[in-house]
């Protein structure tokens, strides 16, 4: 039953990313142009070179990150739709930091992650408190401090921090850029960091003690109760964790990528990590690679554009697709109907054996 439940959650995101891109491919066809040759495009644009797979690799780290935010409060049963807020947080905090502090190079890095980290575990932590000592819904507390972070980094980067008539931050110091692997694969070492916490979260959630006790909060939190389990503090732990997660992504982003704030820094994050979190069942493993086909479409379409004129409006679709069918499809397989039907197939299969 376990081996089927598992395979089923590999299979449900397999035949949505399969089934959207079929479909994508029907409406290439029908603005006239060949469906094989523009998928040709899009995926020459991600895995042409080692130069762009780096930069597909670029474009996948934010969306690990917050797609680990969501993976890690989700499994505890707690829906912390605020990974954007507290990914803009980090940063602020590490801009501050490292344009105000002095100090530099590796030491000024590790110690700028760090606040941005701890900076967004504390953000995180708002909802968490609020919600187990005052009963409020944590959606929409973590959805309206998402506003509250974007109008401060706006306020940041308009008058404390503003580069002279420019609305955007200082630069940060060279020797504060987090390296690339090398010139001919220029991604930066963030993408480490995003891959190591997705095997750590993993990990964490299905081969630990305190991960077990995490999931059976998140599975009935009752039950949880009832069986000794601090559920409150759990709670509060997952709200704290993914956030210090989403400020260490903001954090990572600015240091590798951006180098600065301004208007639209880390616009949409927050939510693409929600969708790429449930397409991949929680899994933080299948979250990192959810990202990462995420991040090919986004790499590809500009030379999806250019090269057939089909707009990149396509692959917008073929995203939104891929997570209809995804929670269409999770969402079927746990009606008690389907439940039945596939443990009838497979008490008939083991009669046969």
């Amino acid at each position: 039953m376990k081996l089927k439940d598992n395979l089923a959650k590999i299979i449900v995101p397999v035949i949505s990313i399969l089934v959207a891109f079929v479909i994508g491919g029907v409406i290439i066809l029908c603005l006239g142009k060949n469906p094989f040759q523009a998928y040709g495009y899009l995926f020459s644009g991600a895995f042409g070179s080692s130069r762009k797979v780096a930069q597909t690799l670029v474009i996948a780290c934010p969306l690990i990150f917050t797609s680990l935010t969501a993976a890690f409060s989700y499994k505890c049963g707690v829906f912390n739709l605020g990974g954007e807020g507290q990914f803009i947080i980090g940063a602020v905090a590490s801009i501050f930091f490292v344009t105000k502090s002095g100090m530099e190079g590796i030491p000024g890095i590790l110690v700028s992650l760090l606040i941005g980290m701890v900076s967004g575990a504390i953000w995180g932590a708002i909802p968490g408190i609020l919600k187990i000592t005052r009963g409020l819904n944590e959606m929409i507390v973590s959805i309206m401090l998402n506003y509250v972070a974007t109008l401060f980094m706006g306020y940041v980067y308009t008058t404390l921090l503003r580069d002279g008539s420019v609305p955007q931050t200082y630069a940060i110091p060279d020797s504060t850029k987090i390296a690339v692997i090398s010139k001919s694969f220029p991604v930066h070492w963030g993408i480490g960091i995003a891959l190591f916490l997705a095997f750590a979260g993993y990990y964490f959630l299905f081969y630990t003690s305190k991960g077990f006790k995490l999931r059976a909060v998140g599975l009935n939190a009752t039950a949880a109760f009832f069986n000794g389990f601090p559920v409150n503090r759990y709670i509060l732990f997952s709200f704290i964790i993914s956030g210090a997660v989403a400020g260490l992504g903001g954090s990572v982003e600015l240091h590798g990528k951006q180098l600065r704030l301004m208007s639209g820094f880390g616009q949409g994050y927050g939510f693409d990590g929600v969708a790429i979190a449930l397409i991949a069942q929680l899994n933080p493993i299948g979250s990192a690679i959810v990202a990462f086909i995420f991040a090919v479409l986004r790499k590809g379409a500009s030379t999806l554009q250019t090269g057939m004129q089909v707009p990149t409006a396509i692959v917008d679709i073929i995203q939104a697709l891929v997570i209809i069918f995804a929670v269409a499809g999770t969402a079927l397989l746990k009606l008690p109907s389907m439940k039945q039907y596939f443990s009838r197939q497979l008490v008939r299969k083991e009669g046969t054996d």
